[in-house]
């Protein structure tokens, strides 16, 4: 049975009324619902409160959702919109620097595999790609860095992305372009490629 196929069956209890159902929903995706809405608002207490506002909101609107698109699908697209709407409200736009990304680069720099195969001098050029990735990521415009998240971080087809973002395949994809290629951009004085070669 498909990931999709066990979410619409504890969909389709949860509306019928089983509470732990959607429990359990809450704990397979809160996790990587916190992880996105990182991306846009900074504070991580703050992340918090909009994932719980973004699973009430679903939990409200369950009764509405027919399975058109996966659930996390449907999910994550309340959940950005619950995260523009805070920062509306607030009258903050979302930032273009964060600690995240450095956590990041220290997680990826910790991963067993790594330390065991990489000299320290290998490891630190790692660690220094790994920030320059997030900080050219982290200075994307909003829908550059959702789309570029959504697909690299979280492994979404650009269908899904194209649902959750609500906007046309072609968008996407023009999108995760363009965020590939500042990223590229930033990366090359630290990998010595020229501008037509990719790494």
């Amino acid at each position: 049975m498909s990931d999709r196929e066990i979410d619409q069956q504890l969909v389709e209890k949860a509306q019928r009324g089983d509470k732990r159902a959607f429990e359990l929903l809450v704990i397979k995706y809160q996790r990587k619902l916190e992880r996105l809405l990182s991306r846009v608002i900074r504070d991580q207490g703050e992340v918090e409160d909009v994932a719980q506002e973004a699973f009430i909101k679903a939990y409200r609107a369950l009764p509405n959702f027919r399975g058109d698109s996966a659930f996390y699908t449907w999910l994550y697209r309340i959940g950005i919109n619950t995260a523009k709407n805070h920062l509306i409200a607030l009258g903050r736009r979302a930032p273009t620097s964060t600690e995240y990304g450095a956590e990041e680069a220290e997680s990826f720099e910790d991963a067993s595999g790594l330390r065991d195969m990489n000299t320290p001098e290998s490891m630190l050029a790692t660690k220094q790609i790994a920030q320059t990735v997030n900080d050219a990521i982290e200075a994307l415009p909003e829908e550059l860095r959702t789309a570029i998240t959504l697909r690299e971080i979280d492994g979404l087809s650009y269908e899904e992305i194209a649902q959750i973002m609500n906007c046309p395949i072609g968008t996407v994809r023009s999108r995760i372009f363009r965020a590939r290629e500042a990223v590229a951009e930033r990366l090359r004085p630290q990998l010595g490629t020229s501008k037509d070669q990719r790494w």
